[in-house]
């Protein structure tokens, strides 16, 4: 409608805005809302398209972005008391093409504290809710962006994935959500967490949409060391006539066997199968063996990164500086103590807790027992994915153990939050990319979904088969209280 002069993009970012300021009370999706700057982008647009300058792929169209990627005119603080009010001098590779291409920066939304968490109930900043019901969570890290697009504020948002956390919340908030292959969009700009699973992406309500802002912000980068440097797919041409005829469905037999998993997710993945099945695709029983060991080797790698990653945050450098009492520094000296100090109060429980655990896993002693180990677990992982993919061309199943469970129920287990994990570590373990479609609805009108998972550089067949799913249902248009 844009293009054809219908609204202009000043218009669309004032219904943003104003739909942000209805819902944020709510919602808190969430950290910093950029309303002066995203409006004088809009006015910028206008004026050059009126000139009939050229505009950019996504001239004028709001996007949000997690608060884990810097940006250099908006703080960037990963939830974290640690980061509070930091404003980056640059901007993520991701975000820079995002203004590239003419996108509204919107704002920086909620997350789970520096992304450790499937819940969004560690943010310094308070939990966000999800949409299709205040008393559910909108799961996590990306919390904030699947809750904004969720609750119609806006079409596009960037979220991020170490564990499952583009998917998850997806999955929670009836979105679609895309994790890339690891090393397909640039990480340089995003604060990391766990360097080797950590991957940026796109989520929207469709595949369409995601595989639109797929194509702005993939692609090769020499600043970031792990970015592939492989030719660019047309992952929006992927959506455009999708047809699964002939395709290799493997349906992932461990998941859908799972003790933990609910019956309304086993009845959308076998609804799945059965409209893959009339579609033309072949269907085919896998097993991941050391699937079990996912969680585990998980909860041992992405910790002991976060480790080594979040040592620098120590009240020296920039950031959080916590200040030492004098006995403090009678008996530890002072930069000892402003260490301490710092870290203790500029970090959150759960942040806290994975440092310790990975601390605790590299040390010497027990590097060999845990670390090690989980290397190994992690490779026998990735080659049940590589012989999976020998026999089929992509792997089908769920996403999430539950439906979205409700705020709080899972704070004091943390055994509990990491399980709804269980389906989703593989793929960054493997570094695979991997989807995330609504994929029905609860008796009591909470989204499930289901997941698509493809070989290494595989975005675009699995791109294509979710948009035949999405052709084929509607559960992607359906939206919070209608």
């Amino acid at each position: 409608m844009q293009a054809a002069g219908e609204l202009t993009a000043e218009q669309i970012t004032a219904a943003a805005v104003a739909s942000i300021r209805a819902s944020e009370p709510d919602v808190n999706a969430f950290t910093h809302v950029a309303e002066e700057s995203a409006m004088a982008t809009a006015r910028e647009i206008d004026r050059r398209r009126s000139l009939g300058q050229p505009v950019g792929e996504l001239a004028g169209i709001p996007v949000a972005v997690k608060d884990v990627l810097c940006t250099r005119d908006m703080p960037t603080t990963c939830s974290s008391n640690m980061l509070r009010g930091y404003r980056p001098p640059y901007d993520a590779t991701v975000v820079k093409r995002l203004r590239e291409a003419d996108a509204v920066l919107i704002g920086k939304t909620n997350m789970d504290e520096f992304a450790m968490g499937a819940s969004t109930e560690t943010s310094a900043f308070g939990v966000t809710r999800n949409p299709w019901n205040r008393e559910r969570t909108p799961g996590g890290s990306s919390g904030g962006a699947a809750a904004t697009v969720a609750a119609g504020n806006l079409p596009l948002s960037l979220g991020t994935d170490t564990g499952g956390s583009i998917r998850q919340p997806a999955a929670f908030c009836g979105i679609t959500g895309l994790k890339p292959t690891y090393g397909r969009c640039s990480r340089y700009g995003l604060i990391a967490f766990a360097s080797s699973l950590d991957q940026v992406g796109p989520m929207a309500w469709s595949v369409e949409d995601a595989a639109l802002l797929m194509r702005i912000i993939g692609g090769f980068d020499p600043q970031d060391s792990t970015s592939l440097d492989t030719p660019a797919s047309d992952y929006v041409n992927a959506t455009a006539a999708p047809d699964v005829r002939g395709l290799r469905i493997g349906v992932i037999r461990d998941a859908i066997d799972h003790d933990l998993l609910s019956p309304a997710i086993r009845h959308a993945v076998e609804l799945a199968i059965d409209v893959y099945r009339d579609a033309g695709a072949e269907i085919r029983d896998i097993r991941l063996p050391h699937s079990r060991f996912g969680v585990p080797t998980y909860y041992v790698v992405a910790p002991c990164e976060a480790s080594s990653n979040l040592s620098r945050y120590d009240g020296a450098h920039y950031g959080f500086r916590g200040a030492p009492g004098d006995q403090e520094m009678a008996d530890s000296g002072p930069l000892a103590a402003t260490y301490c100090r710092t870290r203790a109060e500029g970090f959150g429980t759960e942040v806290k807790r994975r440092i310790m655990l990975g601390t605790y896993a590299l040390s010497t002693g027990y590097f060999d027992a845990y670390y090690l180990k989980a290397l190994k677990a992690r490779r026998l992982i990735r080659s049940d994915y590589d012989a999976a993919f020998e026999q089929v061309d992509m792997l089908l199943g769920p996403v999430t153990p539950s439906p979205a469970f409700r705020l709080g129920e899972k704070l004091a287990d943390p055994i509990q939050m990491y399980l709804c994990d269980q389906f989703t570590v593989g793929a960054n373990l493997a570094g695979i990319p991997a989807i995330s479609l609504p994929g029905g609805f609860t008796n009591d009108s909470l989204p499930v979904a289901i997941q698509l998972q493809g070989p290494p550089l595989g975005e675009v067949p699995i791109l294509r088969a979710a948009a035949a799913f999405q052709k084929a249902t509607d559960y992607h248009t359906r939206r919070p209280g209608r």
